[in-house]
């Protein structure tokens, strides 16, 4: 734990786990200095439409899901909720001030309901749908200074206590998602060019990656699943297992656990996160070298609030 409360950052690439490549080498910097791990999801109602699987994720990550949803679907009902019905951030979390920035409707709907101050993310890069690369320096520096991160320096009286950036996959700068992938490593790169060793930022700045799969099916299991290898090769096994952490909530199972198509993370911070032994943003390196394995997604947002000093423990 840091000597003075942190201020977070999560860059969240909706749907661009895929589009990872061996290229994009600020995300795989990220994730061998990092600790990584999965972030499971419960499985998603049939016939989900992407926007609604795009909001039911984020609520998921931001521990929202059970207060909104009904039965898989966010009926009309509770879209048409008054946000003073649902406990904001602020309530939540002691005071905590947060903000999103993102170019999905629902999404930037959702958020208020949660109490985010929401921003438009082309806000931040003019009037251009495609920032050039030349303004990413400058995109990232506005994201730090949201936090009063300014010229490597920390202002303490901060407009934000947490910032999420939401990049969907094709819906921020074009139709290619290989596009967006690109855009969030250079602008990780920015990020850590700005917190680099020896400016005030490094120690204060809590960095989180996730990337999620977006739309999974059948036919990705085999290949994404977070099931134990032993248990893989050999499911007659199952019973001598016990059951992993990720399927319980305190005394009781979680009863819809999706075992394959988690979100992969990579959080660091200087001198607070652990490094594990992972090298490169994937999901076999995850699965093989991570040091959380996996966690709820539901409890990804406590923990930041923990560090934040927002919250008494870790999981409260």
């Amino acid at each position: 734990m840091a000597d003075k409360p942190s201020r977070a950052l999560i860059l969240y690439g909706d749907g661009l786990a895929r589009f990872i490549h061996p290229s994009h080498a600020h995300l795989h910097s990220l994730a061998s200095t990092a600790n990584c791990g999965f972030l499971s999801l419960p499985n998603a109602p049939p016939s989900e439409s992407e926007d609604d699987r795009t909001v039911r994720e984020f609520a998921v990550l931001v521990d929202a899901f059970e207060t909104l949803n009904k039965n898989g679907q966010f009926s009309s009902e509770v879209k048409s909720q008054k946000s003073s019905l649902i406990p904001t951030m602020s309530e939540r979390f002691m005071g905590m001030k947060a903000a999103i920035l993102s170019n999905n409707s629902g999404l930037k709907s959702f958020g208020e309901k949660l109490g985010f101050n929401v921003l438009n993310l082309n806000g931040l890069f003019g009037n251009s749908n495609t920032p050039p690369v030349s303004s990413i320096d400058n995109l990232a520096s506005k994201l730090l200074s949201l936090l009063a991160f300014q010229e490597g320096k920390v202002t303490e009286s901060n407009q934000f206590d947490l910032v999420i950036l939401h990049i969907g996959s094709g819906e921020n700068l074009n139709a290619n998602s290989g596009n967006d992938v690109e855009f969030l490593n250079a602008l990780l790169g920015a990020i850590m060019s700005i917190a680099k060793p020896g400016t005030e930022i490094r120690s204060r700045l809590l960095l989180s990656l996730v990337m999620s799969y977006g739309s999974v099916s059948k036919a990705d299991e085999l290949g994404l699943s977070i099931l134990s290898t032993k248990y893989e090769k050999n499911p007659n096994l199952s019973a001598l297992f016990p059951n992993q952490s990720y399927t319980m909530r305190g005394e009781s199972q979680r009863n819809d656990v999706r075992q394959y198509g988690p979100m992969l993370f990579a959080q660091y911070q200087y001198a607070v996160t652990r490094k594990d032994m992972v090298e490169t943003f994937s999901f076999e390196e995850f699965k093989e070298c991570s040091g959380n394995l996996t966690i709820p997604a539901d409890r990804l947002l406590h923990e930041i609030a923990f560090k934040l000093w927002k919250a008494p423990k870790y999981g409260a």
